[in-house]
């Protein structure tokens, strides 16, 4: 049987996989262009989206696409793309199977052979050797650079240290490129930590203090936690929107019903209109599901593992025609004891990866400590990797010792270089540490070397968490959010043409600092922690996600939303950020809530 053709490539599709990445064509001349690209190349359109997101992200060349921004990408990107699916095709075909041994005695035979050449006459056209004189000798027989013996010499391993030209040639160092709020009057520098209360928020119970055992858990477990959820939001949607009881989505009705579930899809692609059905809960719908019809709903923004009511008619039980969706409620702000006022506040938030690309140098990391040095922020919210998977001369096992001691060597840098300072620091782990377990809920570092004199001060946190600092409520995660979810998420004519606002809200109604399901391939969720340790307890005052994603401040019902950037990127600097609390008296009652959050930046480093 013949296999079906392909689906021809055309300039739409490929327009609208780079829409949900937010990235735009300047000339009219950019579409025939991308699609000259994919021909070219033999690129789908995701692919395609995907290869150039990440070319303009490591560049930082913004979201407009023009035709220099694709000749740099054809040049740089597909070029290399295409050198090594040509090497792996090579190689594919070569016959021969080669281990280091046999390597090593191919190498030998072509020296031996070049030593026989040089007693014979050249033929024509064949290049001369050079003769050994005793001005200039050959050198004697040592190991060739070209031997697999040579890649496992101790030599090998060690990185290296150059500094990075480009990060050293950047420009714009401290220009603020993104602010929230009055950024005029504050001279953006601390206390030093002085007198600043700072603890995760709740009872020890709800937060993830130590390592767990994982890659234990069950579908069937998997399957219990998301019936608990769908159970907690739904109670929750029904009494805010004064709903009745809910319907099967499986129970044929002429009639208008409300239905509870959680969005998924039919495929496995991304979700769209044509692919959207409702997994139904256990109480109403014994876990059944059904196809929506979404053509009658004109509003709406939706993403797989959403929990949602909806309102509409399935006259067959097979398709529910929706009418009306009920959005989430977020959870209330945390409300401290009548108490005076605090002191004004300053944090400072930074992400990791802390050195380029090409360098293990750590000249960002330095660089960010002499800012904590100068400005003396009470509280400094470090966010990994420290240690990136990512990095070259980690994928190539090119470091100096073992992951640990590197990273610990890291962790000794950042605390007695702000010693002086006195500022409260705060680490937060990444799944791309590579010495750090990779699992999500991830539990905080573990660092015994830590000096008695630096306990106060230092805090090790898991990812995600809640943090207390002076009453004021920290939301803080390490997991790109913005993007698992940007690249999941599908909406119609929404109000809020935001696409990262539109995330950012449903984070905060959907009460979880990672509300997709099924989850990214980059994140290994254990989800009996997941229920236990990655729900928001209440809405927090400040939530801070850092992404791969352009750098922004937002307010999003009333949470101050930052995403700081990344310190570096690829080879060039990056972007952290900083934050002015000051809340109002807790006794003054009546008043209408204000952001405790007064000013915030994104500085380049």
């Amino acid at each position: 049987m013949a296999e079906p053709e392909a689906a021809p490539v055309s300039a739409e599709a490929v327009l609208r996989e780079l829409g949900l990445f937010e990235l735009r064509c300047r000339g009219d001349d950019v579409p025939d262009r991308l699609l000259e690209l994919c021909l070219t190349h033999g690129l789908g359109p995701v692919a395609l989206a995907n290869e150039l997101l990440a070319f303009v992200t490591s560049k930082d060349l913004g979201t407009q696409l023009d035709a220099d921004v694709l000749d740099a990408f054809e040049h740089e990107a597909l070029a290399k793309r295409r050198g090594r699916s040509l090497q792996r095709r090579d190689n594919r075909h070569g016959g021969v199977l080669y281990d280091v041994h046999s390597l090593q005695q191919l190498l030998d035979e072509e020296e031996e052979d070049e030593l026989l050449d040089a007693y014979s006459t050249p033929s024509k056209g064949s290049q001369k050797r050079g003769n050994s004189t005793p001005e200039t000798p050959r050198p004697k027989r040592t190991l060739s650079s070209r031997s697999p013996y040579a890649l496992l010499s101790p030599n090998s391993f060690s990185p290296s240290v150059t500094p990075s030209q480009k990060y050293a040639a950047r420009g714009g160092r401290g220009e603020v490129v993104a602010s929230f709020g009055s950024t005029q009057g504050p001279s953006w520098s601390g206390r030093g930590g002085d007198g600043c209360p700072l603890k995760l928020f709740g009872p020890p119970e709800e937060n993830l203090t130590k390592t767990y055992k994982f890659m234990f858990q069950k579908a069937l477990d998997v399957r219990e936690v998301m019936f608990w959820r769908l159970e907690e939001l739904g109670a929750a949607l029904k009494s805010h929107h004064g709903l009745e009881d809910f319907t099967s989505v499986a129970l044929p009705v002429q009639e208008p019903v409300t239905v509870l579930g959680q969005i998924g899809c039919d495929g496995n692609g991304k979700l769209n209109a044509k692919s959207v059905v409702l997994l139904g809960d256990r109480d109403y719908s014994w876990g059944a599901q059904v196809a929506l019809d979404l053509s009658r709903l004109a509003d709406y923004s939706l993403f797989p593992g959403q929990v949602v009511a909806l309102e509409g008619i399935n006259s067959t039980g097979m398709r529910l025609v929706v009418t009306k969706l009920y959005e989430g409620v977020p959870l209330p702000f945390h409300a401290p004891p009548p108490e005076p006022a605090p002191e004004q506040r300053m944090v400072l938030v930074a992400c990791g990866p802390y050195t380029t690309s090409d360098s293990v140098a750590y000249e960002p990391l330095a660089d960010l400590v002499e800012v904590i040095a100068r400005d003396r922020p009470d509280v400094c919210v470090l966010f990994g990797p420290f240690l990136d998977t990512k990095h070259e001369q980690v994928e190539n096992c090119q470091l100096p010792g073992a992951f640990a001691d590197v990273f610990k060597l890291c962790l000794k840098t950042i605390i007695e270089g702000t010693r002086s300072a006195g500022s409260r620091l705060v680490f937060v782990p990444s799944a791309r540490d590579v010495h750090h377990d990779p699992v999500y809920p991830q539990p905080p570092f573990l660092f015994p070397e830590l000096h008695k004199d630096d306990k106060a001060r230092v805090h090790f946190v898991p990812d995600p968490c809640t943090l207390d600092v002076d009453s004021v409520v920290f939301g803080l995660t390490s997991t790109d959010l913005l993007f698992h979810m940007g690249t999941e998420e599908m909406s119609s004519s929404s109000g809020i043409s935001d696409r990262f606002t539109r995330v950012l809200k449903h984070v905060l109604t959907q009460r979880s600092y990672y509300p997709l399901y099924p989850p990214s391939e980059e994140l290994n969720v254990d989800y009996k922690s997941f229920y236990a340790y990655a729900a928001l307890p209440v809405t927090p005052d400040v939530l801070v996600t850092p992404s791969e994603l352009r750098y922004f401040v937002k307010d999003v019902l009333g949470c101050v939303c930052i995403n700081p950037g990344r310190l570096t990127k690829g080879q060039v600097g990056g972007t952290y950020g900083r934050l002015y609390l000051q809340r109002d008296d807790a006794g003054a009652g009546g008043s209408e809530r204000r952001s405790p959050c007064v000013a915030a930046q994104v500085v380049k480093i």
